[in-house]
């Protein structure tokens, strides 16, 4: 069966997809660099739930943002703020994971399984990949997207169509080099295993859709529209 990926990086779309009216969504601030652009900024004022990661928590507090968790080990939060906020801060020990995964376990234990992730990347670059690799880890579990600067991560694991746009810049990465089969871009992929991150960069699509046939796991991102 065919998965359809509504494409939310679109200015016009924005308001008609996970929005508070329709699709109650999670947004899950992570400590990398807080976006400026509009479209994650959009996404974070209409969220039904803000999530912290405790490392986050400091600079969104202090910037008048007040969130509805505050999820990790509690190491990195201040004690201002550790005392104020005690009532929603969920600690969670475990040392063998890092506290953007801690979040969204959080939120799935509450049911909340449509998550946008901000500020997943954007300073340290070993950072920045190990949280995009997480998301290959979270596809089994959540609804989960990134949204950064630039444009948005999705991961998938099964036959999906995308909405796009034409001329729309993307990127291909496997994680698991299955056998990978493309429609409706630029440069097609048939029957073809992706066995390093850079194979699958740089394509584009030809139309308002595209599809992937996969059985292994892939992280697809997608570059904003200018026009935004």
């Amino acid at each position: 069966m065919q998965e359809i990926k509504e494409n939310p990086i679109q200015s016009s779309s924005i308001s008609n997809n996970w929005t508070r009216e329709d699709k109650a969504y999670v947004v899950i601030i992570a400590k990398g660099r807080f976006p400026h652009h509009d479209i994650p900024l959009r996404y974070l004022k209409k969220a039904s739930y803000i999530v912290c990661c405790d490392g986050a928590a400091n600079d969104f507090i202090s910037d008048g943002g007040i969130p509805d968790a505050i999820v990790g080990d509690g190491d990195s939060i201040s004690e201002e703020y550790k005392s104020r906020f005690a009532h929603i801060l969920h600690r969670d020990p475990d040392q063998e994971t890092n506290d953007l995964t801690k979040s969204v376990r959080f939120c799935v234990s509450q049911g909340k399984k449509d998550i946008i992730i901000i500020g997943g990347t954007g300073k340290r670059e070993d950072h920045t990949i190990g949280n995009i690799s997480l998301l290959a880890e979270y596809v089994n579990i959540a609804n989960v997207r990134m949204l950064t600067n630039y444009g948005i991560f999705t991961p998938i694991n099964s036959n999906t169509t995308f909405e796009s746009y034409k001329g729309e810049k993307l990127s291909i990465f496997s994680i698991d080099s299955k056998i990978i089969s493309t429609k409706g871009l630029r440069f097609e992929l048939v029957d073809r295993a992706l066995t390093n991150w850079w194979q699958g960069t740089l394509n584009e699509s030809l139309g308002d859709s595209f599809s992937i046939d996969t059985t292994g796991r892939l992280i697809i991102f997608q570059v904003y529209n200018l026009l935004d």
